[in-house]
């Protein structure tokens, strides 16, 4: 089969740093499903595993985390899924990725594609409704029930990038959360906004004063999808006593954050990594495969919508270079996705 691979790390202005290569079609064994890759959505993680580094490359790199195609066929413990399926998935970083043109993706961290959705607009969904899924209901254990969630407040610091776009859905909808959201530019202001939050305030001035206009003196629940480290100081102040807060990005070359900052309010702080459970082969490893069912027939409810706002045709080397040097301004809103191979 064909597939876009890594074979040197370089940047992404360099036109070999992707290469087409030919690989044996993988066999399903188990829980694989082997899928036919039809669109391929592009993340912060590709371009972070891809940089430049000394070291050489053992075997060649497949990079990507987010994916919808067909069911080609199926390893002998599948139970949920059969050939002839669509479906929309993140897959596992210590497997090969889905720049290829076929993938094994194991059934419990897969989900049936939306209906409603093309292959593309599902393709952008997996990895960020994933975290942002797991982030909200299992690393803070908000309810999924307005009723339990009167008069709280949720704080989405980085509102308009892939995790932020699904994470102001999901609370808005499901939680009755009153919503707040971080956006620098008028055009992420305004994303931000359309997938539902109620407050928009600016992460490149103090937020504190600004949640203060606005008559609100501390937040329940803050959910960081950007840089951890710019922001802690300024979650330490508006944090509610007694809150909870959850972070996905880690520190620069693996340096310590402070959190006892947090202790005087007994804070709550999680981590979410969404490759946790397949990594781990974590006895829920299946939560992964219902919460993605679940967020299908909310899409196809029109309760979700899809979060892709670029697309930049067929995965091709060349392609794939252009997305990753586009992610790498770090001005995206929304999600970047590529086609199949052509």
């Amino acid at each position: 089969m064909r597939a876009i691979a890594v074979l040197r790390y370089l940047p992404a202005d360099d036109p070999d740093c992707f290469e087409e290569i030919e690989l044996p079609t993988p066999s399903p064994q188990g829980h694989d499903l082997l899928v036919s890759v039809r669109a391929v959505s592009v993340n912060p993680l590709d371009t972070q595993m891809r940089e430049p580094r000394p070291e050489a490359l053992p075997a060649p790199l497949i990079l990507g985390w987010d994916a919808a195609g067909v069911v080609e066929a199926v390893g002998e413990a599948v139970t949920r899924f059969r050939p002839g399926d669509a479906v929309y998935y993140a897959g596992s970083i210590d497997r090969p990725g889905s720049n290829c043109g076929y993938q094994l993706v194991d059934e419990r961290i897969a989900g049936p594609k939306p209906q409603i959705l093309n292959f593309e607009e599902a393709a952008a969904m997996p990895l960020t409704t994933i975290t942002a899924w797991e982030g909200l209901f299992d690393r803070l254990g908000i309810a999924q029930n307005p009723a339990q969630n009167v008069g709280r407040t949720l704080l989405v610091i980085g509102g308009a990038g892939g995790v932020g776009s699904i994470t102001i859905q999901l609370a808005r909808r499901l939680t009755g959360l009153r919503v707040i959201a971080t956006a620098s530019r008028p055009a992420s202001a305004a994303w931000a906004r359309a997938m539902g939050a109620d407050l928009i305030v600016d992460h490149r001035r103090p937020l504190r004063p600004q949640l203060a206009a606005a008559k609100i003196a501390d937040v329940d629940y803050i959910y960081c999808t950007a840089a951890t480290v710019e922001h802690l100081d300024q979650m330490d102040e508006i944090v509610a006593p007694q809150g909870k807060i959850c972070l996905i990005a880690g520190t620069p070359e693996g340096g310590a954050l402070n959190f006892g900052q947090f202790h005087t309010k007994s804070v709550s702080v999680a981590w979410e990594l969404m490759f946790t459970r397949p990594l781990y082969q974590t006895a829920d490893m299946e939560a992964q495969h219902e919460l993605l069912a679940a967020a299908a027939r909310l899409f196809d409810a029109g309760v979700l919508r899809t979060t892709l706002t670029e697309q930049y045709g067929p995965l091709t080397a060349e392609n794939l270079r252009r997305a990753h040097q586009r992610i790498e301004t770090g001005t995206m809103i929304g999600k970047l996705v590529l086609s199949g191979l052509p």
